[in-house]
């Protein structure tokens, strides 16, 4: 009897690491899913676009499953921080500024911001245009720092929202006089589409090294052995073609940025 009574301690002992080694075989992502066409969510609420493409081709490179765990971009970064999840992949933009809080992979693709507002009118992306104007922006995003440091003491009003989407309604009522995001993602997901009808770029993407850049998944300071399977997955992706297989599915031009 005592030695039943030992053998189910010891299995029950062992629970524990047994769930966390089959919890290594998979890689934990953060995504905030307001952003198509990099992350979003279908009609059945499952999570679709090119960064949910990306993830689950690295994944497969490594041989592990990915969890998807939804998060807020504005605290993206103190959740990775809290181990909430093992890395970020959420439309990231690798700026100095986040280099000293976290670490980032090798690129995964790159591209400039833009201003978008009504067809006529002369908003242009700088403060002397902007100088009386409400510019929508998300929270937590590079987009929000610029505007806030270069734009918001000139006299422009910056509004941070919690998603992508809440600003695109509010910009087709009249509430903001402008949007600034990703020149990408604002292409696609808002003026290619019904409700984006009488909106256009308003003057150049802004190329600024703070809301253009490398964007690339962030992982915690000292997580070397991740970094370096991430890279490796990233590397094998990009030369077997199926990179190049998934970025086709979004896109008709190079966004890696070669």
């Amino acid at each position: 009897m005592k030695q039943i009574l030992l053998l189910a301690l010891c299995g029950l002992a062992m629970l524990p690491a047994a769930a966390h080694a089959q919890d290594q075989q998979a890689i934990h992502f953060g995504v905030d899913p307001s952003y198509p066409p990099f992350e979003s969510k279908s009609p059945d609420g499952s999570l679709i676009g090119f960064d949910i493409d990306l993830g689950n081709a690295i994944c497969a490179s490594l041989h592990q499953k990915c969890i998807w765990v939804e998060q807020g971009f504005d605290g993206m970064i103190p959740a990775l921080q809290a181990r909430k999840f093992d890395a970020i992949l959420s439309a990231m933009t690798a700026t100095a500024a986040r280099r000293q809080q976290i670490d980032f992979s090798n690129r995964l693709y790159s591209g400039p911001s833009a201003l978008i507002a009504r067809i006529g009118t002369k908003l242009r992306p700088t403060a002397h245009a902007l100088q009386g104007q409400r510019v929508g922006v998300v929270q937590g995003s590079t987009q929000e720092g610029f505007a806030k440091t270069e734009w918001e003491p000139k006299g422009v009003t910056v509004v941070a929202y919690q998603t992508q989407d809440q600003i695109y309604q509010d910009l087709v009522t009249g509430r903001l006089d402008a949007a600034f995001q990703s020149a990408v993602q604002v292409d696609f997901s808002f003026l290619k589409t019904p409700r984006g009808k009488g909106f256009a770029l308003a003057g150049e993407p802004v190329n600024d090294s703070r809301v253009a850049g490398d964007v690339a998944i962030g992982i915690r300071k000292g997580d070397a052995p991740l970094k370096a399977r991430i890279n490796q997955a990233i590397d094998t992706i990009r030369h077997d073609g199926v990179y190049k297989h998934v970025a086709a599915k979004y896109f008709n031009f190079d966004i890696y940025g070669d």
